[in-house]
């Protein structure tokens, strides 16, 4: 992140998580400001006490920030950037915060970065718009990646040799147990792997995976196209409406209903996709492998 400073705020009135809606699909809302703080780069970090933005995660900043405007009496801010803050009763972190989110004892904020603040003053009304095809492309990028790492998963099964933790399907969970970066992108996303000697420790038969890689590639992509097929639905499940909630990306699978934990925006439907499609390398990294998936998924015709 290039916004690493903490201030002193009032905090008085700040004891809770900004309300965020956009887990519901919404891109537009209305708030008001409690925070105008100038943070470094000239910039400044608007705190609502609800918005439909959604923030990169610095923790783990998978999922770019959504793109769009705060606006007050006709007067358009263009938001150029958007972060998870965290208040600790004296200070605001914006995107620095000591602790992760969701840590009792803190509240999380969504920081909108804007140029200007003129009119942004706390206390003032203020209308929230996202960009609506950037969100949709995001979400879908977002859905077919979690669509891919149980399809990879479940494509990987065979080559385990001693019991490991599960995904949602039942499936030694090489996601979780290997992953080092995911990158949500425009309608796709670009997940990397390390199997190291801790991988092969658990069992993971490293050996055999460049031989077998096309076939648990083509395997993958079946099952994806499997899944597709089926329009199956999708959903976000949260304990409130907080930032720093735990939100957990739901979809009903034909197999079962499977749950990722998740912070993320998604499609609400298998059926708003064409297609989901991955493809696999293998590369040589500090002497260890690293499996690369990129996922395309395209959105389905309107």
């Amino acid at each position: 992140m290039s916004f690493p400073l903490a201030h002193p705020v009032d905090t008085t009135s700040i004891d809770a998580d900004t309300i965020v809606t956009y887990p519901d699909g919404d891109v537009t809302s209305t708030g008001t400001v409690l925070i105008a703080q100038p943070v470094e780069g000239g910039r400044t970090a608007i705190v609502l006490d609800r918005t439909a933005f959604h923030a990169v995660d610095p923790v783990w900043p998978d999922q770019p920030a959504d793109q769009g405007t705060l606006s007050v009496d006709g007067v358009v801010h263009p938001v150029a950037g958007a972060v998870v803050g965290a208040i600790d009763g004296e200070s605001l972190f914006v995107g620095d915060a000591p602790v992760r989110t969701g840590t009792e004892g803190w509240a999380f904020v969504v920081c909108h970065l804007v140029e200007d603040a003129a009119g942004l003053e706390p206390g003032t009304p203020v209308t929230v718009t996202v960009d609506p095809a950037v969100r949709r492309a995001l979400s879908a990028g977002h859905t077919g990646c979690h669509l891919a790492s149980l399809a990879l998963n479940g494509a990987l099964a065979s080559l385990w040799s001693k019991e490991v933790a599960v995904d949602g399907r039942g499936n030694p969970s090489f996601d979780q147990l290997a992953i080092t970066e995911s990158r949500i992108l425009p309608d796709g996303s670009l997940d990397t792997f390390r199997i190291g000697k801790s991988l092969r420790k658990k069992g993971f038969q490293a050996a055999e995976l460049a031989e077998a890689l096309a076939a648990v590639e083509t395997a993958a992509n079946a099952q994806l196209a499997e899944w597709l097929s089926t329009g199956a639905a999708v959903s976000i499940v949260r304990d409130g409406d907080g930032l720093g909630e735990r939100r957990t990306w739901r979809c009903a699978l034909p197999d079962g209903t499977v749950e990722i934990p998740c912070g993320g925006t998604h499609l609400r439907s298998l059926a708003e996709l064409q297609s989901v499609v991955v493809s696999l390398t293998l590369e040589e990294a500090d002497g260890a492998l690293e499996l690369l998936m990129r996922t395309e998924a395209t959105p389905a015709m309107p």
